[in-house]
């Protein structure tokens, strides 16, 4: 299969739109990290997502507590169970990479260690917004070092 040519243009008539990132629609420019919202290609939409099982990229982590679907400030919220003693953990909507509704299943593009060592949740700071830039900013830290072709993006 041929890869395309990153010098050059496809489907655009400017290859600056953006400054050069292109963008997705609705989200933030290509290759970007939005913490706290859905990805359009995650088939999250409005749907209730309570119940679901969660699975990162080497196994399950739990089920889903509760949901937001605010606009820029979505997130879940996910019991772990047994995995981490029974704490709760807060993955930004952003690390959804996609929705199997049939399944119930959640899936999110990291692993269990790094939910397992990001800032830790908690329940009656988990809308401070100090906390929210912090857990934004590791997640967005783990994005950044992810491979651009690898199988962990969506």
């Amino acid at each position: 299969m041929d890869r395309l040519d990153p010098h050059t243009t496809h489907g655009t008539t400017d290859p600056m739109i953006d400054g050069g990132q292109g963008t997705v629609a609705g989200g933030a420019p290509a290759g970007a990290f939005d913490p706290w919202r859905y990805r359009d290609e995650a088939g999250v939409a409005s749907a209730d997502l309570v119940g679901y099982k969660v699975e990162a990229t080497d196994g399950s982590i739990g089920k889903i507590d509760s949901a937001s679907h605010e606009v820029n400030d979505s997130y879940l919220v996910v019991d772990t169970g047994p995995w981490i003693f029974g704490k709760k953990v807060m993955l930004p909507a952003g690390t959804v990479s996609h929705v199997d509704h049939d399944e119930r299943k959640v899936y999110v593009d990291r692993e269990k260690d790094q939910i397992k060592a990001a800032p830790e949740y908690d329940e009656s700071s988990h809308a401070d917004p100090a906390y929210r830039d912090k857990l934004g900013g590791y997640y967005g830290e783990n994005y950044s070092a992810l491979p651009p072709d690898g199988p962990a993006r969506v």
